[in-house]
């Protein structure tokens, strides 16, 4: 991806890959930003679900409970969290009705990137919960 501010938010999740803490926190944030945003700008079910399977996956990793992703891709996953938190990128979100478009082309090319890991964590989260009832 040839975008100068998600390069910068790829170095910043480098940073953060062995913070534990840090990672659960902008989890925290990103899911307060959801429940933030103007849902006729953000009403797509699937981009929702996205999002929230990107947290789940992201805030497991963090706890150590699903650690079978390569580093690569917890990278990706916490740069395409932090380019959405930010809200100066490459469309500023205060721009109505065009500044999240940025924000979620990333989501879906990091979502469609990652997309067998994705389902490998679906799959191991469908195994834990079943295995605890």
């Amino acid at each position: 991806m040839k975008n100068p501010f998600y390069k910068i938010a790829l170095t910043q999740a480098a940073r953060l890959a062995g913070k534990p803490g840090r990672i659960l926190q902008l989890v925290a944030q990103l899911t307060h930003r959801l429940y933030r945003i103007d849902k006729t700008n953000f009403n797509v079910p699937e981009l929702q679900e996205r999002f929230r399977i990107l947290s789940r996956m992201t805030a497991s990793y963090a706890r150590g409970h699903y650690r079978a992703v390569p580093l690569k891709t917890v990278l990706t996953l916490l740069a395409a969290i932090l380019y959405f938190l930010n809200p100066f990128d490459l469309v500023p979100d205060a721009i109505f009705g065009f500044g999240f478009a940025d924000d979620l082309a990333v989501l879906t090319w990091v979502y469609r990137a990652s997309v067998q890991e994705i389902d490998k964590f679906l799959q191991w989260e469908k195994s834990v919960s079943s295995s605890v009832v």
